[in-house]
């Protein structure tokens, strides 16, 4: 491996702007967004289009050099962090709309877009692309397509799987896949475009992509409701599907620690209810057409809800600044925890069915061994994916606590397994999931990954060391 000597060269293909070496300059790309990790890369590389990427793979497939891509540095579990021999590829110069089709309900866009500039792109054209996420400002569409991002909006929508008709990929040798098609029809062999959505960059680099619209909902209804089990969220949650005609684009839950954590500590966010409620539910129909009918579809709901004991209390925004005011308590749960000490995170999926089962058994399990810990899940209940964050004890030490992550995550993900559920619904593997992989995956589904990566990556340039855990028993690094 020569390092010096690929540079040079790389330096030659993307210009002095495509090259950053220079620490201060290069630090914004260097640290994990929760600053678990942080790259020790030699050079951060932009390439401004395609030929670029493909030259600069080239040359580090020639050089032995391993290549990290990066989009909006956004990502959840450590899959854009370099180490010393690899380099960072950041795609954000490649942040081009290339074509929008309102007929074909396509849009047409470089890696490095920011996915609220795609929402908006759409929006200009009266259409609407659905992938929603608490980074979408910062956040680019390469990333969200490498871990196969969720949202708010997987339950109408689908996951960024879902919203993807065509990719074009640069493999490890610097060949370009360019397949960016618009069908919605395809029936034409392996679908390889599956093949890079949700690999992380380990099997090759997505620089450009097409991606589904819809039509834009001109007839939307916002409401919280308040319950005493979630149980009574999942009678709720049949009903909005029915009543909405399965129009039913968000179904968000929140914990009582949830709603007090955001109340209390993220700016603008008010209880709309008198009185402190165990589970709390956030839910929107969103409809289209001439006639308005969401509003009474959504009372009708409310009522049958009301009606079966399944809710106790509701408000139904009646302007979108309440109904942003509703939101503005989901999104404030984030960030509200960090006011609460550290916080160790489980992003899982179980069936919908399960849900209540998880949650009360994580609960339990949890209390026993982690004396005084304070769960604090929220999340997609619509489509089984909860964010199962749990807060330490009121006054521990903070660095104690975070090193007992690993024992926390065997507990919870031991009864994700038992209910049938995924250790990793929509955050992606990276570094800090490959214990799980090793453990949750089936032998034989961990041996087909790494025949794909041995076939299109023999040299194993791509993402190192993130997805797949090594083929012996030897530890994760």
């Amino acid at each position: 491996m020569d390092i010096e000597t690929a540079l040079g060269k790389i330096k030659a293909v993307v210009g002095d702007r495509g090259l950053i070496d220079d620490p201060a300059s290069a630090a914004p790309f260097l640290t994990e967004q929760r600053g678990r990790f942080t790259s020790h890369a030699p050079a951060v590389v932009l390439p401004a289009d395609t030929n670029q990427v493909a030259a600069v793979l080239k040359l580090c497939a020639a050089h032995g050099v391993g290549v990290v891509p990066q989009g909006g540095n956004t990502g959840l579990c450590g899959g854009a962090v370099a180490g010393a021999p690899q380099i960072l590829l950041n795609l954000g110069r490649m942040n081009r709309v290339l074509e929008v089709d309102p007929l074909d309900y396509t849009i047409t866009v470089e890696a490095g877009c920011v996915l609220q500039r795609i929402q908006e792109a759409a929006a200009t054209v009266d259409r609407l692309f659905p992938l929603s996420l608490g980074a979408e400002g910062s956040c680019q569409i390469g990333g969200n397509l490498s871990t196969n991002a969720g949202g708010i909006n997987v339950l109408r929508y689908g996951n960024a799987r879902d919203l993807t008709l065509g990719l074009e990929v640069v493999l490890a040798d610097g060949t370009v896949w360019r397949e960016l098609n618009r069908l919605r029809k395809n029936n034409t062999g392996y679908d390889l475009r599956d093949l890079f959505i949700g690999a992380e960059g380990t099997l090759g680099i997505i620089t450009a992509a097409v991606l589904k619209l819809f039509p834009q909902p001109t007839d939307v209804q916002t409401a919280m409701v308040a319950l005493d089990s979630v149980d009574g969220a999942l009678r709720l949650l049949d009903l909005a599907r029915n009543a909405s005609g399965d129009t039913l684009s968000s179904f968000e839950l929140l914990s009582n620690t949830a709603m007090n954590f955001a109340t209390q500590h993220a700016g603008g966010c008010v209880d709309p209810f008198d009185q402190p409620h165990p589970w709390y539910v956030l839910l929107v129909f969103a409809g289209g057409g001439s006639t308005p009918y969401m509003r009474g579809a959504l009372e009708q709901c409310m009522e049958s809800a009301f009606a079966g004991g399944h809710v106790v209390d509701g408000v139904i925004a009646e302007s979108h600044a309440q109904a942003q005011a509703l939101w503005r308590i989901r999104e404030g749960v984030v960030e509200a925890q960090r006011y609460e000490g550290a916080s160790i995170k489980h992003d899982i999926s179980v069936p919908v069915s399960r849900v209540p089962e998880f949650l009360e058994r994580a609960g339990r399990a949890i209390a026993r061994a982690f004396e005084g810990a304070r769960p604090c899940p929220f999340g997609h209940l619509g489509d089984g994916n909860i964010h199962y964050n749990v807060s330490q004890p009121v006054g521990a030490d903070p660095s104690a606590y975070v090193e007992r992550w690993a024992d926390m995550n065997r507990i919870v993900h031991d009864i994700v397994a038992e209910l049938g559920g995924s250790f990793s619904a929509e955050h992606g593997i990276g570094r800090i999931k490959l214990e799980d992989m090793r453990r949750y995956k089936t032998p034989i589904g961990l041996d087909l990954m790494r025949r794909i990566k041995l076939a299109l990556d023999p040299t194993d340039i791509l993402n190192p060391g993130k997805v797949l855990p090594p083929a012996d028993d030897s530890p994760v690094r």
